[in-house]
């Protein structure tokens, strides 16, 4: 099936059956109820001021509604999983239906926005940004926890998640940025 093909019903039940798999894996430890686990060195607190909670909300939205878009087809300047997605399409599209908030523009424009987090205190819901054509800010995906994000790679044609900490990324690592607070 093309990504322009895709069924509308199939991308409601994706986003559910994440959602769903989230809150077993919460239930049985798995996921905690806290803060998530640093990243090696990370630190228990970012120091973020303001809306604590409701922010917290936001970003636990942000990556179930990333997650329910993995193996969402690829497609260059896609910005909705029906036609396909490419990495700031998908961000913007995770961020205005998850948490009312507008992105919009390429990976580097989106990077503008928002503020600049230390590595080591990346939380699930901020963006992490790379270089991958030589150029700056020319890749982004969404963290989730656990040294984890979703991103929407040319390769392999798919949204999927990747390991930060992995040799390809890591290298290629720019920063982290945050949106929610």
């Amino acid at each position: 099936m093309t990504a322009s093909r895709r069924n509308p019903r199939r991308t409601l039940f994706r986003g559910a059956f994440a959602a769903g798999s989230a809150l077993l894996l919460a239930g049985c430890g798995l996921l905690g109820s806290g803060p998530p686990a640093p990243v090696a060195g990370e630190g228990a607190s970012r120091g973020r001021s303001g809306g604590g909670e409701a922010a917290s909300d936001k970003a636990h939205d942000v990556v179930l509604f990333a997650l329910g878009l993995v193996e969402t087809g690829y497609r260059f300047g896609g910005k909705n999983p029906e036609a396909g997605l490419d990495c700031s399409g998908m961000v913007s599209y995770v961020f205005e239906k998850a948490a009312g908030l507008k992105l919009s523009g390429s990976a580097s424009d989106i990077a503008r926005k928002g503020r600049p987090v230390p590595a080591d205190k990346i939380r699930p819901g901020d963006l992490v940004f790379f270089n991958t054509r030589n150029r700056a800010y020319s890749h982004v995906g969404i963290y989730i926890g656990d040294g984890r994000f979703v991103h929407a790679p040319s390769s392999q044609g798919k949204v999927r998640t990747e390991n930060l900490r992995s040799g390809w990324f890591s290298a290629r690592f720019e920063e982290a940025r945050t949106y929610l607070n």
